[in-house]
């Protein structure tokens, strides 16, 4: 810890950022391990599909899932199917985002915030080198060490927030193909087949 406390005023910053992007990343990981619902989304189906509509929006209650809200938005909006589950996976897209702009600009900013701590190091170091000449290699050395510790830090927070974002990322898609996919079979099995 104390090796951190020497990379200068710019640790501050860096460890603001770090706190942020762990508490986002928990509460993310929180949030994904219970969204999935797929099996029951498929029950869900089987009932509409033999006109069970009720049986059907009882089940749609239960669980507090993304993919169940859309579809109870469906089932619950007969006259306007799509447009009611369009609405309803705008919130819930809205829903898997939230903290996503957190992490995004952790990701970009903690390596910045460590390049200018590598900038204040050095420039500590040319004034030392400055006012004392090359006599005190200690001093010159503290203030490298000190641009070295918030260029590391600041790298490891970003590949530390990275990971996880790019994850989330990509859970948020499969769970919109799955949304796609399962709002719109909903649509077709509310849909009243065309008389010729």
């Amino acid at each position: 810890m104390y090796e951190l406390l020497k990379g200068g005023w710019m640790m501050l910053p860096l460890c603001i950022c770090s706190i942020l992007a762990v508490a986002v990343i928990i509460e993310r990981i929180f949030f994904f391990r219970r969204i999935g619902a797929v099996d029951l989304a498929e029950i869900i189906l089987d009932k509409v599909e033999n006109k069970q509509f009720d049986e059907a929006a009882e089940m749609a209650k239960t669980p507090v899932v993304p993919l169940i809200r859309i579809l109870s938005a469906g089932i619950n909006n007969q006259s306007n199917p799509a447009k009611a589950m369009e609405v309803a996976g705008l919130t819930e897209l809205s829903a898997m985002r939230r903290g996503l702009p957190v992490l995004d600009t952790i990701v970009t900013l903690s390596p910045l915030l460590g390049l200018l701590g590598t900038i204040i190091g050095m420039i500590n170091s040319f004034q030392i080198m400055a006012l004392s000449g090359m006599g005190q290699p200690h001093a010159v050395t503290g203030g490298v060490a000190e641009a070295l510790i918030a260029t590391a830090t600041g790298i490891t927070v970003a590949v530390i927030a990275l990971i996880p974002y790019n994850y989330f990322l990509s859970r948020i898609e499969k769970e919109t193909e799955n949304i796609e996919h399962y709002a719109t079979r909903l649509e077709m099995a509310l849909t009243p087949p065309v008389k010729e």
